[in-house]
This record gives structure tokens, C-alpha cells and sequence, in this order.
């Protein structure tokens, strides 16, 4: 058993850094890989009902672990937690892969969702652990930004390749072999350091599953509500979230062994802290989700084409964070760099609502880089600006709480803008085709802007009915880009709001070590 102020040799710290880094590194190489592979799954399984499923079930079993083992890591020392979770993460993949149809596939999704989470909640937390001294822990967290980074560029590529030249099962065997290197590395060189504590813990068993029916509802609402509108099953979910989410606040708000220690929102610099991180959430997959679909749907590039467009986004998250570690700790007021990191944010979005097809691909790649250089500004320092504020005995739980409110942030980010996007395009594409209703419903769904195979049909449909089936795609085109642009007006309001939440943090001054 170590304490938090052993004295470890760089070889030490470089080894068991490196074992977190494969931890990161599987989790988001698996969450960019499966939606590129997801369309061939579905057509061989033949269950296209449960194809929003294979994400949702990962997502929801996602959110709600995450907090709970991030105070369970807080009680009983984080390392176990994360061997389990690779353990679990791993097998839930070779399940995934072995798969022989959508609702096995389902279910192991929700495993794995069990596993990820449970790795979410305790492997960022192991770092001040690690490293209690701020400005060195800064500098060691640039390895996780790039392992994300590097993940995030690779995932898509890798996702295609193996599904088209190998199986789509082989996107869920290569968790294997970065499963069996995290538990080499985690079990092996990362400190088992076991919190103390002055009286006997008592697990908040009630306030678990108030916070996971809280949490659960929340995510099936959200996951619902843009397909069903205010359907009675969106309405059912809804009214269970509120009313768990009031239980689950009076069962924790004074409970000394709160699962989820409510207090902590009370701080006001920790709130303006987690608000950030659902702003920032919400923005990031704002971008993330749509710039695709408006560079493909709108602009008709191909999708080679836009993912080289959309990659200088993510390496320079990468790029960023090994800028701030440099920067940061010889700032005196560091948490000015969030001021930069959402005003290159700010630009990026703005950006995005101006560009036309007739833009240069050199600007479009220049507000990527924008928006890159803003969220490795943002991330880091998010985290590291949290586990400064937070008391010692909270530090997995405040850490856990930041990722899983940046994971509602882009559930919340993904319906609203995808329900004012599936609006405005059905009404502008209804207005426009008013007299012709045939083309109207080929037009409908915007997916035949993306599609070739469809689009050609739509064409030829199109032309057999007497009208110029390619200078009608280009008005829906039009339209469809017209949508997505003036949804993004969200992603401004949520960074516009990020600044007045911005002057809410007090002076950050580091620490040289570890409290007592």
C-alpha cells in the first residue's frame, strides 16, 4: 500500500501513465470505430429497430456508472476498480464481437457501457493521485490528451479498413490486445493508493439507484425525444427523471456518505466549473455531430474529403493540450486560458454558420484548427482547475462528475440540434416541394444527400416524374445546409453563456502539493 506523497522515479510515473493512457485510448478508439462499422452491422444482423440501441445501451449504462464508481474509487482506492473495469470492458468486446444478433449485440453493448464507465469514473482521477503537485500533473496530462487525440484521428480509418477488408467483428477484437496492455501496465506499475478515512464508510445504496433512474431517464429522454417528439413514452420518461432527480437530491443533499455529495454543486467555483464542462459538451458534439452531415449533405464532399477537413479539429485538441501544460503553470491567473480556449471555440461555431460550399477548404481547415486549439485549451484545464477546488476526500466524485456532465452535454447538444435541424429541414424541404408531393417525400429524409446509391435513385425517380433531378438535390442541398447552419445558433448561446459562467471561477493558484 503507497500513500499519495511516495516518491516515484520518472520510469515509475512514465510506465503508469502509459497503462491509463491505453485505458483512454480503448474507450475512445472503440466509441469512433463502432459507428463506422455500425450500417454493415446492422446489414447482416438484419435488426435495423435496435440500431440506435447499439449506442444508447453503451451510452446509458455509461452515465450511470461513471459517478457511482468514481466515489466508490474515493472510499476504497482506485486501482482495483480500474483492473475490474478493463477486465469487463474486454470481455464485453469479445461478447460484441461474437455477436450473432442485434439484441445479443445490444447487450454486450451495455456491458461494455458498464465497463466504460467504470473506467470514466476512475482512471482520470488516478492522475493527482500520482502527481498531487498541479504544475506537474498538468505537464503529465498532456499523455491523455494525446492518447485521446490519437485515438479520435485513428478510430475512423481503422473502423473502415477492418470492416471492409476483414469482418465488422474485427472492430471489436482489436480491444484485446489494448485490454491485455492496460492490465499489464495498471496491474503492474500503477500505485495502490487506498484512501484514509476518520470514520466507517457506509455505501449510499439508495442513493445509488435514485442516481442511476435519475440518470437513466434523462439519457432515454434525450435519446427519444428527437425520433418521437412528445410522445407518451418521451412524456413517461421525463416525468420519472424529474421525479427521481428530486429524490435523489433530498436522499444525498445531507447525507455524510452521499454516493453523490450534492454540497459539492453549493461551491459556487466548482459550479461555474461543471457548468462549463456541459457547456463545453454541448458545443464540442454540436460540431463533432453535424459538421460531417453539412460538409457531405450540404456541401457534397465526399466523405474521405470531409473527414480530412474534420481531422485537424481533433490532433489539435492534442496539440493544445501540450501547449497549455507549457503555458498554464506560468500563468498568473491560469484560468484566463478558458477565456481563449472558448473564444477560439466562439470562432469555430461562428464560422461553421458562415461558410458556404464556395469556401476554401484551407479556411474551413482553419476554423477547425480554431475550434481544435479552444477544446485543448478547455479540457485540461477544466479538470485539473476542479481537483484544485474540490476537497481531498472528493476528488474521484468531482472528476467523475465533470466527464459525466460532459457526456450529458452532447446527449443534450445531439437532440435539441438534431430536433431543430429535422424541423427546419422538413418544413423548408415541404414549403419548397408543395406542389409536388412525391418529390417532397423522396426529399425528406437527408440522409439521400449523403448516400450515392440513393441520391442516384432520387435522381433518376426525380427525372422520370419530368424535372431536373440534379438542380432539385442542389436546393435541398441548399436547405439542408441552411438547417444545420441556424441550428448552430445554440452552440453560440451555450459558449456566450460559458463566458458570463466564466467570471463565477475565483483565482486559481495552484498547489506544490498535496493536502493532508
Amino acid at each position: 500500500m503507497q500513500t499519495p506523497n511516495t516518491e516515484r522515479t520518472f520510469r515509475q510515473s512514465l510506465l503508469a501513465m502509459l497503462g491509463i493512457c491505453f485505458v483512454i485510448m480503448m474507450v475512445a478508439l472503440d466509441q469512433t470505430i463502432v459507428a463506422t462499422a455500425l450500417p454493415t452491422i446492422v446489414a447482416e444482423l438484419h435488426g435495423f429497430e435496435l440500431y440506435a440501441w447499439v449506442s444508447t445501451a453503451y451510452l446509458l449504462a455509461s452515465v450511470v456508472t461513471i459517478p457511482i464508481f468514481g466515489r466508490l474509487g474515493d472510499y476504497y482506492g482506485r486501482r482495483p476498480f480500474v483492473v475490474v473495469a478493463i477486465v469487463t470492458f474486454t470481455l464485453a468486446s469479445i461478447l460484441c464481437g461474437m455477436a450473432n444478433s442485434m439484441l445479443l449485440l445490444v447487450l454486450a453493448r451495455a456491458l461494455q457501457g458498464i465497463g466504460g464507465g467504470m473506467l470514466v469514473g476512475t482512471a482520470f482521477a488516478c492522475i493527482p493521485d500520482l502527481f498531487p503537485d498541479s504544475k506537474v500533473r498538468l505537464q503529465w496530462q498532456v499523455m491523455l490528451s494525446a492518447a485521446f487525440g490519437i485515438a479520435n484521428a485513428i478510430g475512423p480509418s481503422i473502423g473502415g479498413l477492418l470492416t471492409h477488408y476483414v469482418s465488422w467483428r474485427a472492430v471489436f477484437f482489436v480491444n484485446i490486445p489494448v485490454g491485455l496492455l492496460s492490465v499489464f501496465f495498471v496491474s503492474r506499475y500503477l500505485p495502490r493508493i487506498k484512501p484514509q478515512h476518520s470514520s466507517k464508510i457506509r455505501l449510499d445504496w439508495l442513493g445509488a439507484l435514485l442516481i442511476t433512474l435519475f440518470l437513466g431517464s434523462l439519457q432515454l429522454s434525450v435519446e427519444w425525444l428527437p425520433a418521437q417528439g412528445l410522445s407518451l413514452a418521451v412524456l413517461a420518461t421525463l416525468i420519472i427523471c424529474i421525479i427521481t432527480g428530486v429524490l435523489a437530491w433530498r436522499q444525498e443533499a445531507n447525507n455524510e456518505h452521499a454516493m453523490l455529495p450534492f454540497a459539492l454543486f453549493r461551491d459556487p467555483a466548482l459550479a461555474a466549473l461543471f457548468r462549463l464542462s456541459l457547456l463545453m459538451g454541448f458545443t464540442m458534439f454540436a460540431i463533432l455531430s453535424y459538421a460531417p452531415l453539412l460538409l457531405q449533405g450540404g456541401f457534397h464532399l465526399s466523405a474521405s474529403q470531409a473527414g480530412m477537413l474534420i481531422t485537424p479539429l481533433v490532433v489539435c485538441i492534442t496539440f493544445a493540450s501540450i501547449i497549455n501544460g507549457r503555458v498554464v503553470p506560468h500563468l498568473p491567473r491560469p484560468e484566463a486560458m478558458l477565456y481563449v480556449g472558448f473564444g477560439l471555440l466562439l470562432i469555430c461555431v461562428l464560422g461553421m454558420m458562415l461558410i458556404s460550399p464556395h469556401t476554401s477548404h484551407a479556411l474551413v481547415i482553419t476554423l477547425m484548427v480554431s475550434g481544435g486549439l479552444g477544446l485543448g485549451f478547455i479540457m485540461p484545464n477544466l479538470t485539473i482547475f476542479v481537483q484544485e477546488t474540490c476537497p481531498r476526500k472528493d476528488l474521484g466524485i468531482s472528476t467523475a462528475l465533470l466527464q459525466s456532465l460532459r457526456m450529458i452535454g452532447g446527449m443534450l447538444s445531439t437532440a435539441l440540434v438534431g430536433s431543430i435541424l429535422t424541423w427546419r429541414y422538413g418544413h423548408e424541404i415541404q414549403q419548397r416541394f408543395a406542389d409536388q408531393t412525391a418529390i417532397a417525400n423522396l426529399m425528406h429524409d437527408p440522409q439521400v444527400l449523403v448516400n450515392p446509391e440513393a441520391q442516384q435513385m432520387a435522381i433518376t425517380q426525380i427525372n422520370q416524374m419530368g424535372f431536373d433531378g440534379l438542380a432539385l438535390i442542389e436546393q435541398a442541398r441548399a436547405i439542408l445546409s441552411h438547417a444545420i447552419q441556424s441550428s448552430q445558433w445554440l452552440g453560440v448561446a451555450a459558449i456566450l453563456f460559458a463566458f458570463w459562467c466564466l467570471r463565477r471561477i475565483p483565482r486559481i493558484q495552484f498547489k506544490s502539493k498535496a493536502p493532508a
